[in-house]
Parts: structure tokens; sequence; C-alpha cells
């Protein structure tokens, strides 16, 4: 208040006192003021700073206490006593934080109930006969009603083998009868593919596993379950890299998103990649831009290349000229394994600081993954705006949605702010949904007017600082987040990504986390299996318990080749349904037209 000096203060002041009767506070005079019934333009701009220090005085008030808190926890933690309790209070649900959008952002639409009997798989037919003296001698058979109910067999299933068994003695040699495909070990591939599909696709732990299979007659140890539902599945994971090579094939852009894992009790990461075809998990042990790279290369062995691309990006990140130019002695244009390329760097940089270090790896990576041919190279991200998914791809599309939280983190202390901040929200999401009007029916002429509509919405100034800042920063992302505008079939929100790290949630939920690289190995490879074979209308126990038999390998376990590969679906679904035809046309090439 100083900057207005003891004349103004004592006019805002004298206007507060004006406007409070004696019985109420100065809390209800401030829930209920609103800046444009304030006829003076002082009075009013000396108002919007003051409440505009409220809102900034209660933020810092509140991180505080929340501060004080945990240092007072702290010591009576180090006295040997106990902290606070860290029981959340009751509140009415109106109270609680919600940062989602989906009303805000979608219209509701009116649902309808379909038949699902055309789906149900008919497995045999019974023919229901009324007793012929319970019918009237002149009944007359007028055909049949059918009534579909479905039924499950559950019990089991041993079998004896008998296995012929020859001896030769001219040869020297024993015959012995072969086992049928899947049957090898003590378990059959039902039992093996109902295993899996439960703790993958059902969300079973193994101790509700080995009941269940107890109830049914099943002898099955912990340990035995743990085999079949980890070892010896090399070729399922070779089926995930197919499927994500085709997955990356099917489009230029992709969604990509991050969660925490728990892998040996340390905390892990986990890389969600997908588009409307396929999903992929690839777990690793840190989040850096690095590690994204790796994920879209389905850990593949990473390669290094200077050339100029790579020069470019570290004369982007500032890193010192001294060390481009002793990287410039080392061999241009070739691609060097890590143990080649950190052994020259060590030799010609042996004193290269953390972070230049970092710059310089991921700048010769990212050059490698660019340059390379032999596996698909993703054009487009869609995702957040975390700083590790930069530069990774020619553009980024960022999440509306995701932006949109940010608005709905702001908490106001004022009513006045809460009102400014509505008003504005519910012209974000109009904007919205005119964006995903255009993607249905996108034209140069309506591209236009959204980008012109884009800057007049977000240059608003509200009078509230931290809309205002926000609203800043969403202006700052207009070319991540109006890509759409040139490709209008990129998705305005990155909601699959973040579905497919919210199951992986739910299994460390359930499960908490795996105790070995056998596990985690295997829980990425079949998660990825069951949200795939979703995607595309497989049944994921079917496909477990199927095979391909036209080409080796053979994978899966009953080796039937009922079930075609997946990525061979994936490639046909892209073909019939292309997810990125605006890259091959002219009209939204440019967003200049």
């Amino acid at each position: 208040m100083t900057e207005f000096g003891a004349e103004s203060t004592s006019v805002l002041i004298m206007f507060l006192m004006a406007q409070r009767p004696p019985e109420i506070s100065v809390d209800s005079i401030l829930q209920n003021l609103d800046l444009e019934n304030v006829a003076d333009e002082q009075v009013r701009q000396i108002l919007v700073i003051l409440l505009n220090r409220i809102e900034q005085l209660e933020s810092k008030v509140k991180t505080l206490e929340a501060e004080n808190q945990q240092l007072r926890d702290e010591n009576n933690r180090l006295k040997g006593e106990q902290g606070k309790p860290n029981i959340k209070p009751n509140r009415p649900k109106s109270n609680q934080k919600n940062h989602s959008s989906e009303q805000e952002r979608k219209k509701p639409e009116t649902h309808q109930k379909s038949s699902k009997n055309d789906q149900i798989k008919i497995d045999r037919e019974e023919i229901l006969v009324i007793p012929k003296e319970q019918l009237p001698s002149d009944a007359e058979f007028k055909g049949y009603e059918d009534v579909i109910v479905q039924d499950i067999n559950l019990g089991t299933d041993n079998v004896l083998f008998r296995k012929q068994k020859y001896y030769s003695p001219t040869e020297g040699k024993t015959y012995l009868a072969e086992i049928p495909p899947g049957y090898e070990g003590q378990f059959g591939p039902s039992l093996k593919a109902l295993s899996i599909s439960l703790y993958y696709g059902g969300n079973m732990t193994e101790g509700k596993l080995l009941e269940f299979f107890s109830d049914i007659g099943i002898s099955l140890s912990a340990g035995q379950l743990s085999n079949l539902l980890i070892k010896k599945q090399e070729d399922f994971h070779k089926q995930k890299t197919e499927i994500l090579y085709a997955g990356l094939e099917s489009s230029p852009w992709q969604h990509f998103d991050q969660t925490h894992a728990r892998v040996k009790g340390q905390n892990y990461n986990c890389n969600v990649v997908c588009n409307p075809l396929y999903t992929v998990y690839h777990t690793t042990q840190k989040k850096d831009r690095l590690t994204v790279l790796d994920a879209l290369l389905s850990g593949r062995e990473r390669q290094y290349l200077l050339n100029t691309e790579a020069f470019e990006l570290l004369e982007f990140w500032h890193v010192p000229l001294k060390i481009i130019t002793l990287l410039k002695q080392l061999p241009q244009g070739v691609r060097l394994t890590e143990a080649n390329f950190l052994e020259l760097l060590s030799i010609l940089l042996p004193d290269l600081g953390v972070q230049q270090r970092s710059r310089v790896l991921e700048a010769t990576a990212i050059a490698a993954y660019h340059s390379q041919t032999e596996w698909p190279v993703v054009q487009v991200l869609v995702c957040d705006d975390a700083p590790q998914f930069k530069l990774l791809t020619t553009d980024i599309a960022l999440c509306w949605v995701h932006d949109g939280r940010h608005y709905k983190k702001l908490r106001p202390a004022v009513a006045y702010h809460q009102k400014l901040l509505d008003e504005f929200l519910d012209k974000y999401w109009d904007y919205y949904r005119q964006l995903r009007t255009y993607r249905e029916q996108p034209t140069p002429e309506l591209a236009q007017i959204l980008r012109k509509r884009f800057h007049e919405l977000f240059s608003t100034m509200t009078g509230y600082w931290d809309l205002d800042e926000r609203i800043r920063r969403t202006l700052d992302k207009e070319a991540e987040l109006l890509l759409v505008l040139e490709h209008p079939e990129l998705p305005l929100h990155n909601n699959p990504a973040e579905l497919g790290a919210r199951t992986m949630v739910l299994r460390r939920n359930i499960s908490y986390g795996t105790q070995t690289t056998e596990g985690t190995q295997a829980w990425d490879t079949f998660l990825s299996l069951v949200a795939t074979t979703r995607k595309l209308g497989v049944s994921f126990f079917e496909y477990v318990r199927d095979t391909r038999s036209v080409k080796p390998p053979a994978y899966r376990l009953c080796k039937l080749g009922e079930i075609r590969r997946l990525a061979l679906i994936i490639e046909e679904q892209a073909i019939s349904h292309p997810l990125g035809w605006s890259w091959s046309t002219s009209l939204f090439l440019s967003p200049d037209y």
C-alpha cells in the first residue's frame, strides 16, 4: 500500500467502512465485493492490487503452515516422539478438490441401450419339449421361441498321458510319443492361460489365484504359480516388440505418459506409449529424456551420432563452445555404441560436468534416433508439457485437458476472483468444443478463425493476477496446443495414455510392485497385451491360449492358429483407418494458410 501513499490508503479504508454495516464482517464484504460496481477508477485499481495481495498472502500462509507442521513433526521425530497424525478431515464432496473437466468440456449424450445377444457365442443348442399329455388335442406347432442363457463350466481337466514307448535294438534308440503342444511341464495350456488372464487381465493377486485354483481342485504352489506368470515368456516379449513396431508404423503421432512404479522396493518409472490401436508399457529406472527415447525404441541398444543435428542441439542448450570444438575431433556421421561413445568421451573430455555430459549424450542419441531407418521414428508426441518430452520429435501436441487442470488448481480466496475464474473457464471449454467440431469437418478458413480466436481469448486481462499469469502461459504454448489446426486427426487430449498409466497404478496398488527384472518385464509385456487385445476387440484369454501356425516362431500356448498376430491386425486397421492422413496432403501443412 505504500505505493499509493497515506491519502489513497485513507480513501480505501473510508470506502470499506462505508460499505460495512456494523453487523457485517470484513470477510463477508470481501466475499460479496464486485469491482464492477466501484465507480472511482483509482479506488478500483487499489482494490485490484489489494485483492491480489490477499490471494498471494493466503497462498503463502498455507505454504508456511504446511512447512511449519513438517518441521514440528521432524523435531518431534528427532526427540523420539510422534508427529501430528495425517488424518484427513471429513468434508462434503462439494468442498473436495476436483481437477476434472469432464462436465465443462463434454456435452451429455443420450444413452441408447443396444442388444448384446448378437455378440454372444452359442456353444450348444437344446430343444425344450412340452410333454404331449400337457397339450390339448388341437394344439398346433408354431416353431420355437429362442432364449439365450449364458453359463460357464469351471472344473478340472487333469490328463494322464500314456506316451507310447518303443525301442529299436538295431539302432540302439528309444522312441517316445510327443506330448501335445502347450502341455509342457505339470500344467496344461488352459490353466496357464487362465492364470495369466486372471492375474494381468482381471487384476487378481497371486494369493487369491491360489485360493481360486484350490477351490476347483488344482494342486498348485505359490512358487509354481509365480513361475507360470513370469518365467519362460520370451515369445510373449517378442510379440510385445512386434506390437510396438506396428503401432509406431501405424501413425506419425503417438500418445506418451509416465507414472511411478516399484521394483525391488525402489522407485522406478513406467512409460506408456499408445494410439487407438495399441498400448505398450516399458518400465525404467529413470524418467529423463533418454528414458523416453528408450521407451520409443522398445529398449533397443542406444546409439550415438555426431552430425549437424547433434551440434545444433548442443548450441541450443548453450553447451560451451570449447566442448563443441573438442567433440568435432571425434568421428563424424558414424554410429557408435554406448560403450564406445562413453570411452571416447572419457578420453577426450575426462572432466566433463554432469549436466554437460547429459546434454552431449541426449543430443547425440536424438540425432542417431532421427537418422536411423530400421525402426519407426515418431514425428509428434501427444503429451503434457514435461521437459523430458521436448526435442525428441519434430513437434509436440500438448494436452488441452492437462492445460485446463492448471486453471482448476487455482483456489481463489476472494469470491470476485472465483467469479472471474469461472467466467474464463466457460470461455476456455467453449473454445475447446470449437476445436472438437473443427476436427470433424476441418477447413483452412475455419482454422484461421480458430487461430484468431485463440489469440483473442488468451490475451485476456482479468485483473486476477494468478489467472492472468496462467492465461499468459497458455498463450506461450500456442504452437503445441494448435498443432491440431495443421493435423486435424491429432487428439486434443492425452487421456488414452493417462488411462493406460492408471492401469499400471491399479496393478501397483494391488500387488505393490515387482521383485525381479524378469517379473518387471512380464508385467510390462502382459499388461501391454491386455490393453492391445481390448483395443483390437480380441479376447485376451483366447489370445494367450492360441498361437499363429503359419510361420515360426510360434507364440502363445496352445498353437491352434485361430487368432492372427496382433501386429498384423494393427497393420490392417491402420490401412483401413489411417491415423495420419493429413501428413499426405498439402491442405493443412502450413500454419500460415
